[in-house]
């Protein structure tokens, strides 16, 4: 899923200073599993902007509501008549609701409440980590199912670079060297030898490199 984290509220008060009716939209994807983007998180962040704004000497009225996505036209249409009563919404979605929400309204301004971190899961309660890039072109099962591109900090595909030490990485003790676990674990199942394969370079027109991308499925596009 795709993990993210609030913003601070001093920089959302900034952001909304010069508004009089704001519009907080949630989502009930990704970033309500990470407690971040939610029902629940939607009346928090609109108690905090009114106090904050009163506390300036301002105030503001504050709508509330939570979409059960952002990234889907359809859900965005639900704010139809909504919006037009606000003249500035704060998105608490991933990166792509508030585009998705600036696109189809586009004379309102529309602020993104949440910082967009990256694709991964959750370790623990409350802990997430990243585990994919979304390179476009998922080659991790030549490497454990582990995925070298976004779980190395270089994002090496051919081994370990000289800076591991005991099972961590030279960027910070803290985060494990990703090419000790694939052999590890390629030694564990008994395809180390699948290592020394040599493959074909990877594409990277497939990634974020080769510009902006666009899937189509021709079945389903009208």
């Amino acid at each position: 899923m795709i993990i993210a984290e609030a913003k601070p509220i001093s920089e959302i008060l900034e952001m909304v200073k010069d508004f009089s009716k704001i519009l907080v939209v949630g989502c009930k994807g990704c970033v309500t599993v990470c407690n971040v983007g939610g029902a629940k998180e939607v009346a928090i962040l609109a108690s905090s902007i009114r106090i904050g704004m009163r506390k300036k000497g301002k105030e503001v009225e504050v709508g509330e509501i939570t979409l059960e996505r952002q990234c889907d036209p359809e859900y965005i249409e639900e704010l139809r008549d909504i919006i037009k009563d606000y003249d500035a919404v704060v998105s608490i979605a991933c990166g792509v609701g508030p585009q998705f929400i600036a696109e189809r309204y586009p004379d309102i301004m529309v602020f993104p409440g949440v910082n967009t971190k990256f694709m991964g899961g959750a370790i623990e309660h409350g802990v997430w980590a990243e585990r994919c890039a979304g390179c476009g072109q998922c080659v991790i099962h030549y490497y454990g199912t582990m995925c070298p591109i976004a779980r190395c900090s270089k994002s090496l595909m051919n081994g370990p670079c000289g800076g591991s030490n005991h099972g961590k990485c030279e960027v910070s003790p803290e985060i494990d060297c990703i090419w000790d676990k694939i052999v590890r674990k390629m030694m564990a199942q008994g395809r180390l030898e699948e290592l020394l394969k040599i493959r074909p370079p990877k594409s990277w027109l497939t990634a974020r490199d080769g510009g902006p991308r666009k899937m189509v499925r021709e079945e389903l596009a009208k």
